[in-house]
């Protein structure tokens, strides 16, 4: 069960699409939360997903990435050949989900991607990890689904228990420590733990330490 995130809103009953990044590229502006519109197309595919996951996904020897891959893509998913999503992580929703090259979603991982959530390249989340792209509208009586993207830039490592919020952005070479919960975006190349997450110094190694510019 989805804990409480306490997410903004218009007076708009529904709020418009957020301007997305085009994959590996950054927002200038924070992402927008919005109110969740899942159809009869969503909740069939959601069905099938589940059926296939359970059945070739989940059984799946930890060594067959590229099968897993194969069967992300097949639903919707933009995964790099080198992406590697391991058997018993759980992912959503396969077609809001964007992984560069060799970036990693390990064992045990919840992908709860009723939004889009975009993993940059060399880029892992560890065991237990929680993406959470939604959250529920508590001013509203009806509690409503509400969602908003993640994106988590390049060479950043989210430690074993992490949980990211909907609408965060981690900036590029970000380290997240164990059992942090991160609400807000962080910056690039930089140390965050706690709950919630913050900054506590700068990552020792930058850009150039990986022959990349900024």
């Amino acid at each position: 069960m989805l804990g409480l995130i306490i997410m903004t809103r218009s007076p708009d009953t529904r709020m418009p699409a957020p301007t997305l990044p085009a994959f590996g590229e950054r927002s200038a502006s924070p992402m927008a939360s919005r109110t969740s519109t899942l159809g009869w197309r969503n909740l069939a595919g959601r069905a099938l997903w589940t059926l296939v996951y359970r059945l070739l996904f989940r059984p799946s020897p930890r060594i067959a990435h590229r099968w897993r891959n194969w069967l992300l893509r097949l639903f919707g998913a933009r995964l790099h050949p080198t992406a590697r999503v391991y058997g018993r992580a759980r992912v959503w929703a396969p077609w809001h989900l964007e992984m560069a090259e060799f970036a990693c979603v390990a064992e045990d991982v919840d992908v709860y991607s009723a939004d889009r959530i975009v993993i940059g390249a060399y880029s892992t989340v560890s065991q237990y990890g929680y993406l959470c792209a939604a959250s529920h509208d508590f001013e509203d009586v009806s509690h409503p689904l509400i969602t908003a993207p993640i994106v988590i830039g390049r060479r950043c490592w989210l430690a074993a228990d992490v949980f990211v919020g909907p609408g965060v952005s981690i900036g590029d070479g970000t380290v997240v420590g164990a059992r942090s919960a991160v609400f807000g975006d962080l910056a690039a190349w930089s140390v965050a733990v706690g709950t919630p997450a913050k900054v506590v110094r700068p990552r020792r190694i930058g850009p150039a330490d990986f022959g990349e510019s900024q």
